[in-house]
């Protein structure tokens, strides 16, 4: 039996027995760009069980046009994001420092750590991160997505491993590296079409006096601007952990590293 043959929409001839494949050529990003925030870190003073401190936003969208999805396809496209690298130290002076670390990471077992929020694996989120699109469409699709990202820690003035409040933090240090995809997810067949790569970094430097007044011991020190995201002009591929459980938020754990001693875990991994 001779295959029926129809024109398409977009001008191509294709045989009905056989679905046009959704493929990267045919895929448009428009404006993707990556940004930190150009504003310092700010230091919060107002507890006198916690210093806090607040990041610049890491941001990055792109508006994207989809080709016609054939019938019983969806995709789903939007950012990814993994940790792929991590330094988090708080020192108290000469008694030792509390560390969040990644040990997998930390041990080279793996190369990255997802960063989903812990429910929309492997997205970064599921709000304005993603965009669904059920076939069959007659038409394009164009949309935009986009995500925000910063530090917010609360980081003890005491010791945490200590029944004393007396403040003896002296210095924070965090150092955090990550690789955000922009990706085309097929959901029945998991096919994966990667549409732009980005790179980026936080650095935080806080020097404290703890024998200062509450609201007067810190400062940043360093620099005070955050270098600019990499938009890559090739693709990386993605590590499989950076897809799925466990997050960064879950797999992390807070050490103690004494001076003397053996480290101690505070808080282990979820």
């Amino acid at each position: 039996v001779r295959s029926r043959l129809t024109i398409t929409a977009m001008g191509c001839l294709q045989s009905v027995a056989c679905k046009p494949r959704i493929k990267r050529e045919n895929i448009v990003v428009y404006d993707a760009s990556a940004t930190i925030d150009h504003c310092p870190t700010v230091i919060e003073e107002n507890s006198p069980i916690v210093l806090r401190y607040k990041t610049p936003y890491f941001k990055a969208s792109a508006r994207i046009e989809m080709p016609p999805i054939p019938r019983n396809e969806a995709w789903m496209v939007g950012w990814i994001q993994a940790c792929t690298q991590m330094e988090f130290y708080n020192t108290y002076g000469d008694l030792g420092m509390s560390s969040w670390e990644l040990p997998e990471l930390r041990e080279g077992l793996v190369k990255a750590i997802s960063d989903s929020d812990g429910v929309s694996y492997p997205w970064y989120g599921n709000t304005t991160e993603t965009v669904t699109l059920s076939g069959p469409t007659s038409k394009p699709s164009r949309f935009s997505v986009h995500m925000n990202d910063n530090f917010y820690p609360s980081v003890t003035w005491a010791v945490p491993v200590s029944e004393s409040n007396v403040p003896l933090l002296t210095w924070i240090k965090r150092d955090q590296s990550f690789t955000t995809w922009l990706v085309a997810l097929n959901m029945a067949t998991q096919e994966k079409i990667l549409l732009q790569t980005v790179k980026w970094r936080m650095k935080v430097d806080i020097a404290v006096d703890p024998s200062k007044p509450l609201g007067s011991r810190a400062r940043l020190t360093g620099r005070v601007h955050q270098d600019q995201p990499k938009v890559l002009t090739h693709m990386e591929p993605i590590h499989p952990n950076a897809l799925g459980k466990p997050n960064a938020n879950d797999a992390q754990v807070l050490m103690w590293r004494p001076k003397r001693g053996p480290p101690l875990v505070v808080i282990p991994s979820k």
